[in-house]
């Protein structure tokens, strides 16, 4: 019987920096001559005019699609369809998430090259190499994973520090997960979440991205606010979508993510990805029984930044509602099965209500 083979995935290539998107076509060029953008409204606000001046002269076909919504089963096969009539060579994503996993799609299911433009630093989706999916009706359909990773990252810092703040909290959110849950994942020899053993680069990854967190938090959150690019602000794009995804990527989720799939559960509307991540990423310390030297940096880290420590700050207010996250994240599949000993819903339960009950503390309640 062979053990399982360790492997490292990533982006071809990873391009940052202020106005990156000026140079699109001197990044990108090699793919090709035919584009189609899937552009969310913002994306297509805050790029389109600097991608279009990237191109100066040259003939390229360049088609942009403003999309509302989610990536569905429906979108995906709308831009399919694009692909196909206008013989396109490349699909770029422009936007957030929803644009980002829907072009991802598309360019998988018609064999083309994919490049991402993410216009905010909320989440990790640009330089994983899976989509999430949803039905039309807006219901969880499937995660749909890649056999490789995107061709291309470029992520313009001009356009991160103009998104609103939010964004940006909510991706360190989601970043913060990546250390613990993939240390997590390690102690127990869990596979990758592309299903391979862990790499020591994986790792290695995971850590810079909580270290730099730790160390550019703040900075880049005040930065943001005033709309400026400084070094911090630059560090904290990379850790939340490189440093972020690739480390996720290659290592894994564990109690924090399954935290968010159970809170989704509940359909409350403003309880967004990063921000639950966090929550949850305490209470999985809670579950580890971390020491309280622990607990507290993390737990300091999210006052710092703007991130939630309790439950009320994502709008769970009831014992009825824990029950339901605790009950809904401990189904089989999850990734919260990653952790030593397997936990059961009763054990997330009381491991949820004293994170909830330090964070009072903390906020002063």
């Amino acid at each position: 019987m062979m053990g399982r083979l360790r492997a490292m995935r990533e982006p071809l290539k990873y391009v940052q920096g202020r106005d990156a998107t000026l140079k699109f076509h001197e990044e990108m060029g090699y793919m090709g001559k035919r584009w189609l953008f899937v552009c969310s409204n913002s994306g297509y606000k805050a790029c389109h005019d600097k991608i279009e001046k990237s191109f100066g002269e040259l003939d390229d076909y360049r088609r942009y699609e403003v999309f509302g919504g989610i990536s569905s089963k429906g979108e995906i096969a709308k831009m399919e369809e694009i692909v196909k009539a206008d013989n396109i060579d490349t699909v770029v994503a422009v936007g957030g998430g929803s644009a980002v996993d829907t072009a991802k799609a598309t360019a998988y299911y018609t064999g083309k090259h994919i490049v991402i433009v993410p216009t905010v630093a909320a989440t990790d989706a640009p330089c994983t190499g899976l989509s999430v999916i949803y039905n039309d009706d807006h219901s969880f359909d499937k995660y749909l994973f890649y056999p490789t990773n995107p061709d291309a990252v470029m992520v313009d810092t001009t356009v991160i520090a103009n998104a609103p703040v939010k964004f940006l909290i909510a991706g360190m959110g989601d970043a913060l997960g990546t250390y613990f849950e993939g240390r997590a994942s390690i102690r127990t020899e869990s596979a990758s979440l592309e299903g391979t053993g862990i790499t020591r680069a994986g790792q290695a990854l995971a850590r810079l991205c909580y270290d730099t967190l730790k160390t550019y938090g703040k900075q880049a959150v005040e930065a943001c606010k005033v709309h400026a690019v400084t070094p911090a602000l630059e560090a904290i794009c990379e850790a939340n979508v490189y440093l972020s995804g690739v480390g996720a990527d290659n290592v894994n989720c564990a109690a924090a993510h399954s935290f968010y799939n159970g809170v989704t559960s509940l359909g409350i509307k403003h309880a967004d990805h990063g921000c639950c991540v966090a929550l949850g990423t305490l209470v999985q310390l809670v579950l580890e029984g971390a020491p309280k030297e622990e607990f507290e940096e993390v737990q300091n880290f999210c006052l710092e930044v703007g991130l939630p420590v309790t439950l009320e700050e994502i709008g769970v207010t009831t014992p009825e509602q824990v029950e339901a996250i605790a009950k809904n994240a401990c189904i089989p599949g999850e990734t919260i099965h990653n952790l030593a000993g397997d936990v059961q819903p009763i054990e997330l339960y009381d491991a949820i209500m004293q994170a909830d009950a330090m964070g009072k503390i903390a906020l002063g309640k």
